[in-house]
Protein backbone atom coordinates (compact mmCIF):
# COMPACT_ATOMS: atom_id res chain seq x y z
CA UNK A 1 0.00 0.00 0.00
CA UNK A 2 1.55 3.53 -0.93
CA UNK A 3 0.96 6.92 0.79
CA UNK A 4 -1.58 9.77 -0.71
CA UNK A 5 1.50 11.70 -1.17
CA UNK A 6 5.27 10.92 -1.71
CA UNK A 7 7.22 11.78 1.51
CA UNK A 8 4.09 12.50 3.35
CA UNK A 9 5.50 10.44 6.63
CA UNK A 10 7.52 13.94 7.11
CA UNK A 11 4.60 15.91 7.13
CA UNK A 12 1.79 16.35 9.24
CA UNK A 13 -1.20 14.50 9.65
CA UNK A 14 -3.43 16.95 8.76
CA UNK A 15 -2.13 17.49 5.21
CA UNK A 16 -2.75 14.01 4.69
CA UNK A 17 -6.15 14.36 5.53
CA UNK A 18 -6.61 17.03 3.08
CA UNK A 19 -5.61 14.57 0.31
CA UNK A 20 -7.61 11.53 1.97
CA UNK A 21 -9.73 11.41 -1.04
CA UNK A 22 -6.87 10.37 -2.99
CA UNK A 23 -5.89 7.48 -0.51
CA UNK A 24 -7.02 4.04 -1.93
CA UNK A 25 -10.12 2.52 0.48
CA UNK A 26 -9.99 5.69 2.37
CA UNK A 27 -6.64 4.59 4.31
CA UNK A 28 -4.38 6.56 6.69
CA UNK A 29 -1.12 5.29 7.56
CA UNK A 30 0.26 5.51 10.74
CA UNK A 31 2.69 8.44 10.01
CA UNK A 32 5.53 9.91 12.23
CA UNK A 33 3.53 12.76 13.91
CA UNK A 34 1.21 10.13 15.74
CA UNK A 35 4.12 8.93 17.47
CA UNK A 36 2.65 9.74 21.19
CA UNK A 37 0.12 7.24 19.89
CA UNK A 38 2.42 4.51 19.47
CA UNK A 39 6.21 4.38 20.72
CA UNK A 40 7.98 1.16 20.06
CA UNK A 41 6.74 -1.78 18.20
CA UNK A 42 5.59 -3.50 21.46
CA UNK A 43 3.01 -0.34 22.10
CA UNK A 44 1.42 -2.03 18.49
CA UNK A 45 -1.93 -3.80 18.79
CA UNK A 46 -1.71 -7.33 17.49
CA UNK A 47 0.99 -8.24 15.53
CA UNK A 48 1.22 -5.62 13.30
CA UNK A 49 4.24 -3.42 13.39
CA UNK A 50 4.44 0.38 14.06
CA UNK A 51 6.17 2.26 11.16
CA UNK A 52 6.97 5.34 12.91
CA UNK A 53 10.01 7.07 10.89
CA UNK A 54 10.35 4.73 8.54
CA UNK A 55 6.76 4.91 7.12
CA UNK A 56 8.08 6.26 3.77
CA UNK A 57 10.12 3.51 2.94
CA UNK A 58 7.84 0.32 4.06
CA UNK A 59 3.89 1.04 5.54
CA UNK A 60 3.36 -1.69 7.54
CA UNK A 61 0.61 -1.21 9.24
CA UNK A 62 -2.35 0.65 7.58
CA UNK A 63 -5.54 2.65 9.49
CA UNK A 64 -8.52 2.18 8.29
CA UNK A 65 -12.43 3.29 9.00
CA UNK A 66 -13.26 5.30 12.68
CA UNK A 67 -9.93 5.00 13.70
CA UNK A 68 -8.41 6.91 10.66
CA UNK A 69 -10.96 9.92 11.60
CA UNK A 70 -10.10 9.46 14.87
CA UNK A 71 -6.38 10.22 13.86
CA UNK A 72 -7.28 12.81 11.64
CA UNK A 73 -9.10 14.76 14.62
CA UNK A 74 -6.26 14.86 16.65
CA UNK A 75 -4.04 15.65 14.31
CA UNK A 76 -2.54 19.47 14.77
CA UNK A 77 -4.25 22.39 13.80
CA UNK A 78 -3.19 24.62 11.17
CA UNK A 79 -0.39 26.77 12.33
CA UNK A 80 -0.33 24.87 15.94
CA UNK A 81 3.57 24.56 17.06
CA UNK A 82 4.86 20.82 17.19
CA UNK A 83 7.05 20.22 19.49
CA UNK A 84 10.82 19.34 18.72
CA UNK A 85 11.23 16.42 20.80
CA UNK A 86 8.83 14.98 23.22
CA UNK A 87 9.25 15.74 27.21
CA UNK A 88 9.64 12.25 28.38
CA UNK A 89 11.80 10.79 25.51
CA UNK A 90 15.20 9.35 26.79
CA UNK A 91 18.18 12.13 26.28
CA UNK A 92 20.95 10.44 24.17
CA UNK A 93 24.20 12.12 24.92
CA UNK A 94 27.79 11.45 23.58
CA UNK A 95 30.51 12.69 25.97
CA UNK A 96 34.27 12.11 24.78
CA UNK A 97 33.18 9.12 23.09
CA UNK A 98 31.12 7.39 25.84
CA UNK A 99 27.51 7.01 25.09
CA UNK A 100 24.51 6.94 27.12
CA UNK A 101 21.14 7.38 27.39
CA UNK A 102 19.56 9.29 29.89
CA UNK A 103 15.55 8.80 31.02
CA UNK A 104 13.59 12.03 31.41
CA UNK A 105 12.48 10.96 34.64
CA UNK A 106 16.26 11.06 36.67
CA UNK A 107 16.67 14.22 34.31
CA UNK A 108 13.80 16.02 36.36
CA UNK A 109 14.83 15.32 39.28
CA UNK A 110 17.71 17.99 39.17
CA UNK A 111 16.40 20.06 36.44
CA UNK A 112 19.20 22.81 37.29
CA UNK A 113 22.11 20.89 35.92
CA UNK A 114 23.05 20.77 32.46
CA UNK A 115 21.51 17.60 31.32
CA UNK A 116 18.30 18.67 33.30
CA UNK A 117 17.88 22.00 31.16
CA UNK A 118 18.43 20.61 28.04
CA UNK A 119 16.06 17.57 28.66
CA UNK A 120 13.67 20.78 29.37
CA UNK A 121 14.65 23.22 26.58
CA UNK A 122 11.90 24.11 23.83
CA UNK A 123 13.87 24.37 20.56
CA UNK A 124 16.50 22.80 19.19
CA UNK A 125 18.64 26.15 19.18
CA UNK A 126 18.00 26.68 22.84
CA UNK A 127 19.36 22.87 23.16
CA UNK A 128 22.27 23.53 21.07
CA UNK A 129 23.27 26.60 23.40
CA UNK A 130 24.08 23.82 25.89
CA UNK A 131 25.94 21.36 24.15
CA UNK A 132 28.98 21.24 21.78
CA UNK A 133 26.91 19.61 18.76
CA UNK A 134 24.00 17.80 18.02
CA UNK A 135 23.30 14.83 15.22
CA UNK A 136 19.56 15.50 14.29
CA UNK A 137 19.71 11.92 12.47
CA UNK A 138 20.21 10.60 15.50
CA UNK A 139 19.08 12.74 18.00
CA UNK A 140 22.34 12.10 20.22
CA UNK A 141 23.92 15.33 22.04
CA UNK A 142 27.51 15.57 21.50
CA UNK A 143 30.12 17.02 24.54
CA UNK A 144 33.72 17.42 24.39
CA UNK A 145 34.40 17.11 27.92
CA UNK A 146 35.73 14.31 30.19
CA UNK A 147 34.57 11.25 30.00
CA UNK A 148 35.51 9.62 33.33
CA UNK A 149 33.58 12.79 35.01
CA UNK A 150 30.99 11.20 33.08
CA UNK A 151 30.93 8.44 34.21
CA UNK A 152 30.46 9.74 38.07
CA UNK A 153 27.89 11.71 36.75
CA UNK A 154 25.83 9.38 35.76
CA UNK A 155 26.34 8.02 39.33
CA UNK A 156 24.84 11.40 40.25
CA UNK A 157 22.22 10.88 38.80
CA UNK A 158 20.97 7.84 39.75
CA UNK A 159 21.97 8.33 43.43
CA UNK A 160 21.99 11.91 43.80
CA UNK A 161 25.45 12.12 44.98
CA UNK A 162 28.87 12.99 43.64
CA UNK A 163 32.25 11.13 44.52
CA UNK A 164 35.29 12.91 43.92
CA UNK A 165 37.62 10.92 41.47
CA UNK A 166 41.33 10.42 42.30
CA UNK A 167 42.21 10.53 38.70
CA UNK A 168 41.46 14.30 38.13
CA UNK A 169 43.34 17.26 40.15
CA UNK A 170 40.96 19.18 42.35
CA UNK A 171 40.86 22.26 39.90
CA UNK A 172 39.46 20.22 36.84
CA UNK A 173 37.07 18.33 39.10
CA UNK A 174 35.72 21.87 40.25
CA UNK A 175 35.49 22.89 36.65
CA UNK A 176 33.84 19.72 35.39
CA UNK A 177 31.47 20.09 37.82
CA UNK A 178 30.71 24.04 37.39
CA UNK A 179 30.12 23.12 33.66
CA UNK A 180 27.21 20.58 34.42
CA UNK A 181 25.93 22.55 36.70
CA UNK A 182 26.78 21.07 40.68
CA UNK A 183 28.04 22.47 43.28
CA UNK A 184 29.64 21.69 46.50
CA UNK A 185 26.36 20.84 47.93
CA UNK A 186 26.04 17.83 45.35
CA UNK A 187 29.38 16.55 46.97
CA UNK A 188 29.03 13.16 49.15
CA UNK A 189 29.56 13.41 52.75
CA UNK A 190 32.40 10.90 52.62
CA UNK A 191 34.01 13.23 49.79
CA UNK A 192 33.39 16.83 50.95
CA UNK A 193 35.92 17.07 53.74
CA UNK A 194 38.69 15.53 51.10
CA UNK A 195 37.87 18.09 48.21
CA UNK A 196 37.90 20.72 50.44
CA UNK A 197 41.45 19.95 51.79
CA UNK A 198 42.33 19.51 48.62
CA UNK A 199 41.33 22.89 47.44
CA UNK A 200 43.01 24.37 49.95
CA UNK A 201 46.21 22.99 50.07
CA UNK A 202 46.59 23.34 45.92
CA UNK A 203 47.84 26.58 45.98
CA UNK A 204 50.36 26.52 48.63
CA UNK A 205 51.81 23.19 47.03
CA UNK A 206 54.33 25.77 44.88
CA UNK A 207 55.33 27.08 48.13
CA UNK A 208 56.74 23.28 49.51
CA UNK A 209 59.87 22.50 48.57
CA UNK A 210 59.21 19.30 46.16
CA UNK A 211 59.89 18.29 43.00
CA UNK A 212 56.59 16.68 41.90
CA UNK A 213 55.14 17.13 38.36
CA UNK A 214 51.80 18.97 39.61
CA UNK A 215 53.80 22.26 40.96
CA UNK A 216 56.95 22.32 38.87
CA UNK A 217 55.48 21.24 35.43
CA UNK A 218 55.78 23.68 32.65
CA UNK A 219 51.81 25.71 31.69
CA UNK A 220 50.44 24.86 28.56
CA UNK A 221 50.32 28.32 28.10
CA UNK A 222 54.10 29.20 27.71
CA UNK A 223 54.27 26.44 25.20
CA UNK A 224 51.11 28.12 23.14
CA UNK A 225 53.12 31.33 23.21
CA UNK A 226 56.26 29.98 21.68
CA UNK A 227 53.85 27.68 19.26
CA UNK A 228 51.97 31.07 18.30
CA UNK A 229 55.65 32.97 17.27
CA UNK A 230 56.84 30.04 15.56
CA UNK A 231 53.34 29.86 13.19
CA UNK A 232 54.54 33.53 11.63
CA UNK A 233 57.03 31.31 9.92
CA UNK A 234 54.58 29.73 7.94
CA UNK A 235 53.38 32.18 5.53
CA UNK A 236 57.30 33.73 5.59
CA UNK A 237 60.01 34.33 3.27
CA UNK A 238 62.44 30.69 4.37
CA UNK A 239 60.60 30.50 6.84
CA UNK A 240 61.86 27.01 8.33
CA UNK A 241 65.22 27.89 8.02
CA UNK A 242 64.61 31.24 10.10
CA UNK A 243 62.30 29.28 12.45
CA UNK A 244 65.52 26.82 12.61
CA UNK A 245 67.99 29.72 13.23
CA UNK A 246 65.95 32.00 15.44
CA UNK A 247 64.99 28.51 18.16
CA UNK A 248 69.35 28.12 17.60
CA UNK A 249 69.78 31.78 18.48
CA UNK A 250 67.33 32.01 21.66
CA UNK A 251 66.91 28.24 23.18
CA UNK A 252 70.60 27.06 24.50
CA UNK A 253 69.46 23.66 25.01
CA UNK A 254 67.88 23.74 21.36
CA UNK A 255 70.73 21.83 19.86
CA UNK A 256 74.95 21.74 19.38
CA UNK A 257 75.07 24.67 17.62
CA UNK A 258 72.82 26.74 19.92
CA UNK A 259 75.01 25.78 23.35
CA UNK A 260 78.04 26.87 21.05
CA UNK A 261 76.93 30.13 20.76
CA UNK A 262 75.00 30.92 23.86
CA UNK A 263 78.80 29.41 25.29
CA UNK A 264 80.91 32.35 22.73
CA UNK A 265 77.82 35.04 23.65
CA UNK A 266 78.43 34.80 27.40
CA UNK A 267 82.56 34.82 26.54
CA UNK A 268 81.95 38.09 25.24
CA UNK A 269 79.77 39.60 27.71
CA UNK A 270 82.77 38.44 30.53
CA UNK A 271 85.16 40.23 28.48
CA UNK A 272 83.51 43.31 27.98
CA UNK A 273 83.15 43.55 31.99
CA UNK A 274 86.37 42.66 32.33
CA UNK A 275 87.47 45.34 29.71
CA UNK A 276 85.29 47.59 31.77
CA UNK A 277 87.01 46.87 35.46
CA UNK A 278 90.62 46.92 33.51
CA UNK A 279 89.71 50.31 31.97
CA UNK A 280 88.88 51.81 36.03
CA UNK A 281 92.13 50.83 37.35
CA UNK A 282 94.89 53.44 38.43
CA UNK A 283 97.64 52.19 36.50
CA UNK A 284 95.60 52.44 32.93
CA UNK A 285 94.32 55.96 34.50
CA UNK A 286 97.83 57.16 34.62
CA UNK A 287 99.05 55.91 31.22
CA UNK A 288 95.91 56.79 29.60
CA UNK A 289 96.54 60.63 30.90
CA UNK A 290 100.33 60.43 29.89
CA UNK A 291 99.48 59.34 26.57
CA UNK A 292 96.90 62.20 26.16
CA UNK A 293 99.02 64.76 27.35
CA UNK A 294 101.94 63.89 24.81
CA UNK A 295 99.01 63.72 21.92
CA UNK A 296 98.37 67.30 23.07
CA UNK A 297 102.24 68.20 22.33
CA UNK A 298 102.26 66.53 19.55
CA UNK A 299 98.53 68.59 18.04
CA UNK A 300 96.55 65.29 17.65
CA UNK A 301 93.49 64.58 19.69
CA UNK A 302 93.89 63.65 23.37
CA UNK A 303 90.52 61.45 22.61
CA UNK A 304 92.41 59.14 19.93
CA UNK A 305 95.28 58.32 22.40
CA UNK A 306 93.56 58.12 25.65
CA UNK A 307 91.90 54.39 25.91
CA UNK A 308 94.55 51.49 25.33
CA UNK A 309 95.06 49.95 22.00
CA UNK A 310 94.39 46.76 23.10
CA UNK A 311 91.51 47.34 25.32
CA UNK A 312 90.05 49.62 22.29
CA UNK A 313 90.21 47.03 20.08
CA UNK A 314 88.61 44.32 22.44
CA UNK A 315 85.85 47.15 22.97
CA UNK A 316 85.30 47.43 19.04
CA UNK A 317 85.18 43.50 18.92
CA UNK A 318 82.46 43.14 21.68
CA UNK A 319 80.17 45.91 20.45
CA UNK A 320 80.77 44.53 16.58
CA UNK A 321 79.50 40.73 18.14
CA UNK A 322 76.56 42.55 20.08
CA UNK A 323 75.36 44.36 17.35
CA UNK A 324 75.28 41.16 15.19
CA UNK A 325 73.10 39.72 17.53
CA UNK A 326 71.14 42.35 17.69
CA UNK A 327 70.37 42.70 14.39
CA UNK A 328 70.12 38.88 13.72
CA UNK A 329 67.57 38.44 16.32
CA UNK A 330 65.61 41.53 14.59
CA UNK A 331 65.94 39.84 11.02
CA UNK A 332 64.93 36.35 12.27
CA UNK A 333 62.11 37.34 14.80
CA UNK A 334 58.71 36.28 14.00
CA UNK A 335 56.66 39.58 15.02
CA UNK A 336 58.73 42.79 14.83
CA UNK A 337 56.54 44.40 17.38
CA UNK A 338 56.74 41.54 20.20
CA UNK A 339 60.79 42.14 19.81
CA UNK A 340 60.79 45.45 20.79
CA UNK A 341 58.37 44.23 23.87
CA UNK A 342 60.80 41.95 24.96
CA UNK A 343 62.92 42.81 28.09
CA UNK A 344 66.32 40.79 26.94
CA UNK A 345 65.94 42.47 23.57
CA UNK A 346 65.78 45.94 24.92
CA UNK A 347 68.65 45.40 27.07
CA UNK A 348 70.47 43.90 23.96
CA UNK A 349 69.90 47.02 22.68
CA UNK A 350 70.77 49.12 25.44
CA UNK A 351 74.29 47.16 25.63
CA UNK A 352 75.36 48.98 22.20
CA UNK A 353 73.61 52.10 21.74
CA UNK A 354 75.67 54.14 24.46
CA UNK A 355 78.71 53.02 21.82
CA UNK A 356 77.25 54.48 18.67
CA UNK A 357 75.31 57.77 20.76
CA UNK A 358 79.45 58.44 21.90
CA UNK A 359 80.54 58.10 17.73
CA UNK A 360 77.30 60.41 16.81
CA UNK A 361 78.38 62.74 18.93
CA UNK A 362 82.19 63.11 18.46
CA UNK A 363 81.04 63.34 14.95
CA UNK A 364 78.32 66.01 14.77
CA UNK A 365 81.34 67.92 17.41
CA UNK A 366 83.69 67.49 14.74
CA UNK A 367 81.77 68.54 11.76
CA UNK A 368 82.04 72.24 13.65
CA UNK A 369 85.63 72.18 13.23
CA UNK A 370 87.53 73.95 16.48
CA UNK A 371 85.74 73.24 19.68
CA UNK A 372 85.53 75.56 22.86
CA UNK A 373 87.08 74.07 26.11
CA UNK A 374 84.04 74.16 27.55
CA UNK A 375 82.49 72.00 24.39
CA UNK A 376 84.94 69.70 24.69
CA UNK A 377 84.45 69.44 28.72
CA UNK A 378 80.71 69.06 28.22
CA UNK A 379 81.94 66.20 25.49
CA UNK A 380 83.53 64.66 27.85
CA UNK A 381 80.86 64.27 30.56
CA UNK A 382 78.58 62.74 27.69
CA UNK A 383 81.24 60.57 26.84
CA UNK A 384 81.21 59.26 30.32
CA UNK A 385 77.57 59.12 30.77
CA UNK A 386 77.42 56.33 27.93
CA UNK A 387 80.43 54.90 29.55
CA UNK A 388 78.63 54.02 32.28
CA UNK A 389 75.88 52.50 31.10
CA UNK A 390 78.42 49.45 29.68
CA UNK A 391 77.75 48.52 33.16
CA UNK A 392 74.12 47.06 31.69
CA UNK A 393 75.76 44.16 29.78
CA UNK A 394 76.04 42.06 32.41
CA UNK A 395 72.20 42.05 32.25
CA UNK A 396 72.72 40.61 29.14
CA UNK A 397 73.73 36.93 30.89
CA UNK A 398 70.33 36.35 32.11
CA UNK A 399 69.08 35.11 28.26
CA UNK A 400 71.52 32.53 29.18
CA UNK A 401 71.05 32.02 32.80
CA UNK A 402 68.02 30.22 34.18
CA UNK A 403 68.31 31.92 37.46
CA UNK A 404 68.06 35.49 36.49
CA UNK A 405 65.36 35.24 34.46
CA UNK A 406 64.07 33.34 37.70
CA UNK A 407 65.11 36.33 39.46
CA UNK A 408 63.33 38.75 36.93
CA UNK A 409 59.83 36.60 36.45
CA UNK A 410 59.98 36.70 40.59
CA UNK A 411 60.17 40.68 40.54
CA UNK A 412 56.92 40.70 38.02
CA UNK A 413 54.75 38.40 39.62
CA UNK A 414 55.77 40.30 43.36
CA UNK A 415 55.04 43.69 42.79
CA UNK A 416 52.15 43.62 46.03
CA UNK A 417 55.20 42.15 47.82
CA UNK A 418 57.57 44.41 47.31
CA UNK A 419 55.06 47.84 47.90
CA UNK A 420 54.36 45.66 51.16
CA UNK A 421 58.24 45.60 52.12
CA UNK A 422 58.70 49.27 50.94
CA UNK A 423 55.26 50.88 52.91
CA UNK A 424 57.08 48.96 56.22
CA UNK A 425 59.81 50.58 55.72
CA UNK A 426 58.56 53.83 54.74
CA UNK A 427 56.25 53.91 58.26
CA UNK A 428 59.34 52.66 59.97
CA UNK A 429 61.82 54.75 58.92
CA UNK A 430 59.56 57.89 59.53
CA UNK A 431 58.49 56.57 63.02
CA UNK A 432 62.02 55.99 64.41
CA UNK A 433 63.96 59.03 62.77
CA UNK A 434 60.98 61.02 64.58
CA UNK A 435 61.53 59.67 67.76
CA UNK A 436 65.58 59.75 67.11
CA UNK A 437 65.54 63.46 65.97
CA UNK A 438 63.40 64.11 69.33
CA UNK A 439 66.13 62.52 71.49
CA UNK A 440 69.51 63.74 69.88
CA UNK A 441 68.40 67.09 68.53
CA UNK A 442 70.12 68.72 71.56
CA UNK A 443 73.47 66.46 71.04
CA UNK A 444 75.65 67.36 67.88
CA UNK A 445 75.72 63.76 66.00
CA UNK A 446 74.44 64.27 63.27
CA UNK A 447 70.63 64.33 63.69
CA UNK A 448 70.33 67.74 63.39
CA UNK A 449 66.34 67.38 61.29
CA UNK A 450 64.23 64.39 60.37
CA UNK A 451 65.25 63.95 57.08
CA UNK A 452 68.83 63.99 58.10
CA UNK A 453 67.74 61.17 60.23
CA UNK A 454 66.04 59.26 57.94
CA UNK A 455 69.58 57.95 56.30
CA UNK A 456 70.15 56.34 59.56
CA UNK A 457 66.64 55.19 59.93
CA UNK A 458 66.86 53.01 56.97
CA UNK A 459 70.69 51.66 57.24
CA UNK A 460 69.20 50.65 61.12
CA UNK A 461 65.80 49.10 59.60
CA UNK A 462 67.69 47.21 57.60
CA UNK A 463 70.40 46.05 59.92
CA UNK A 464 73.03 47.68 57.73
CA UNK A 465 74.64 50.03 60.28
CA UNK A 466 77.34 51.85 58.83
CA UNK A 467 78.13 53.30 62.23
CA UNK A 468 78.63 56.80 60.43
CA UNK A 469 75.62 58.75 63.02
CA UNK A 470 75.26 56.96 66.10
CA UNK A 471 72.82 57.96 69.10
CA UNK A 472 74.60 58.88 72.41
CA UNK A 473 71.33 59.24 74.68
CA UNK A 474 69.41 56.50 76.28
CA UNK A 475 66.57 57.52 74.82
CA UNK A 476 68.65 57.87 71.63
CA UNK A 477 69.68 54.18 72.13
CA UNK A 478 66.56 52.85 73.08
CA UNK A 479 64.98 54.25 69.46
CA UNK A 480 67.71 52.71 67.74
CA UNK A 481 66.95 49.27 69.46
CA UNK A 482 63.55 49.36 68.74
CA UNK A 483 64.45 50.62 64.94
CA UNK A 484 66.70 47.42 64.82
CA UNK A 485 64.25 45.21 65.82
CA UNK A 486 60.99 46.45 64.15
CA UNK A 487 63.37 46.17 60.75
CA UNK A 488 64.42 42.35 61.22
CA UNK A 489 60.72 41.66 61.35
CA UNK A 490 59.18 43.95 59.02
CA UNK A 491 62.10 42.59 55.82
CA UNK A 492 61.80 38.79 57.40
CA UNK A 493 57.80 38.65 56.45
CA UNK A 494 57.90 39.87 53.16
CA UNK A 495 61.00 38.46 51.93
CA UNK A 496 59.89 34.92 53.23
CA UNK A 497 57.18 35.24 50.20
CA UNK A 498 59.28 36.49 47.45
CA UNK A 499 61.58 33.55 48.22
CA UNK A 500 58.67 30.95 48.14
CA UNK A 501 57.82 32.67 44.76
CA UNK A 502 61.71 32.80 43.46
CA UNK A 503 62.37 28.77 44.40
CA UNK A 504 59.20 28.37 42.82
CA UNK A 505 59.58 29.81 38.87
CA UNK A 506 63.22 28.88 39.32
CA UNK A 507 61.84 25.02 39.30
CA UNK A 508 59.13 25.99 37.10
CA UNK A 509 61.81 27.35 34.41
CA UNK A 510 64.40 24.44 34.89
CA UNK A 511 61.07 21.90 34.06
CA UNK A 512 60.58 24.06 31.28
CA UNK A 513 64.07 23.54 29.99
CA UNK A 514 64.48 20.08 30.65
CA UNK A 515 61.39 19.61 28.66
CA UNK A 516 62.17 21.40 25.79
CA UNK A 517 66.26 19.61 26.10
CA UNK A 518 65.31 15.97 26.42
CA UNK A 519 62.67 15.89 23.69
CA UNK A 520 64.60 16.08 20.51
CA UNK A 521 64.25 19.19 18.43
CA UNK A 522 62.13 17.74 15.09
CA UNK A 523 59.71 16.06 17.68
CA UNK A 524 59.39 19.48 19.95
CA UNK A 525 58.82 21.71 16.24
CA UNK A 526 56.41 18.71 15.54
CA UNK A 527 54.92 19.31 18.73
CA UNK A 528 54.54 23.27 18.85
CA UNK A 529 53.02 23.39 15.11
CA UNK A 530 50.17 20.59 16.01
CA UNK A 531 49.16 21.69 19.14
CA UNK A 532 45.99 23.37 17.34
CA UNK A 533 45.59 20.49 15.34
CA UNK A 534 45.68 18.31 17.87
CA UNK A 535 42.40 19.34 19.52
CA UNK A 536 40.47 19.64 16.44
CA UNK A 537 41.98 16.37 15.13
CA UNK A 538 41.39 14.58 18.91
CA UNK A 539 37.22 16.00 18.44
CA UNK A 540 36.65 14.88 14.72
CA UNK A 541 38.18 11.38 15.67
CA UNK A 542 36.02 11.10 18.58
CA UNK A 543 32.98 12.31 16.53
CA UNK A 544 33.49 9.87 14.00
CA UNK A 545 34.52 6.94 16.19
CA UNK A 546 30.89 7.50 18.23
CA UNK A 547 28.70 7.57 14.91
CA UNK A 548 30.42 4.73 13.53
CA UNK A 549 30.05 3.00 17.41
CA UNK A 550 26.62 4.12 17.42
CA UNK A 551 25.95 2.65 13.64
CA UNK A 552 27.65 -0.88 14.96
CA UNK A 553 25.53 -1.17 17.58
CA UNK A 554 22.24 -0.45 16.03
CA UNK A 555 23.26 -2.76 13.15
CA UNK A 556 24.09 -5.35 15.66
CA UNK A 557 20.93 -4.16 17.53
CA UNK A 558 17.70 -7.66 17.51
CA UNK A 559 15.05 -6.04 15.05
CA UNK A 560 12.49 -7.50 17.95
CA UNK A 561 13.67 -5.24 20.32
CA UNK A 562 14.09 -1.06 20.71
CA UNK A 563 17.94 -0.02 21.00
CA UNK A 564 16.94 1.20 24.84
CA UNK A 565 20.41 -0.27 26.13
CA UNK A 566 22.39 2.16 28.38
CA UNK A 567 19.46 3.70 29.84
CA UNK A 568 19.70 5.63 33.35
Amino acid sequence: MKCCRKGCFRQCVRRVAVKLGTCPEDRLHCLSPIQHLCHTDSDCRGSSRCCLGACGRDCRHPVRGRRAAAMVSESPRPGARVPWRRRDEALRVNVGGVRRRLSARALARFPGTRLGRLQAAASEEQARRLCDDYDPAAREFYFDRHPGFFLGLLHFYRTGRLHVLDELCVFAFGQEADYWGLGESALATCCRARYLERRVARPRAWDEDSDTPSSVDPCPGEISDVQRELARYGAARCGRLRRRLWLTMENPGYSLPSKLFSCVSIGVVLASIAAMCIHSLPEYQAREAAAALAAVAAGRSAEDVRDDPVLRRLEYFCIAWFSFEVSSRLLLAPSTRNFFCHPLNLIDIVSVLPFYLTLMAGAALGDQGGASGEELGDLGKVVQVFRLMRIFRVLKLARHSTGLRSLGATLKHSYREVGILLLYLAVGVSVFSGVAYTAEKEEDVGFDTIPACWWWGTVSMTTVGYGDVVPVTVAGKLAASGCILGGILVVALPITIIFNKFSHFYRRQKALEAAVRNSGHREFEDLLSSVDGVSEGSLETSRDTSQEGRSADLEAQDPSRPPNSHIY
